[in-house]
């Protein structure tokens, strides 16, 4: 069974860092792609960031560019999201998903694990 388990999230203050973690469980790690979503109250799921064997990083919105970087250790079968300079902008529920390619569109994932709040306030 495949399993996608996110930790780390929080409250943080404007500003501040997190590392959120994806524990992957149930499938061959290195065969897959794995990505970063977010989803704020009243908005559509966005992709943040991807990370795969084939293609490497892809991240998505400009937004985290420069600020958020996606990483893996594949001993652990984990991905991780670490987020800098975080902007109240950042709160979002941030979900793990995993398919065989790297895309920004949820559509294109068949696994997801079940979120981890971030909050930034101001």
């Amino acid at each position: 069974e495949v399993q996608l388990v996110e930790s780390g999230g929080g409250l943080v203050q404007a500003g501040g860092s997190l590392r959120l973690s994806c524990a992957a469980s149930g499938f061959t790690f290195d065969d897959y792609a794995i990505a970063w979503f977010r989803q704020a109250p009243g908005k559509e799921r966005e992709g943040v960031s991807c990370i795969s064997s084939s293609s490497g990083v892809t991240d998505y919105p400009d937004s985290v560019k420069g600020r958020f970087t996606i990483s893996s250790d594949n001993a652990k079968n984990t991905v991780y999201l670490q987020m800098n300079s975080l902007k109240p902008e950042d709160t979002a529920v941030y979900y793990c998903a995993a398919d065989y390619y790297c895309s920004g569109y949820a559509s294109a994932y068949d696994y997801w694990g079940r979120g981890t709040q971030v909050t930034v306030s101001s």
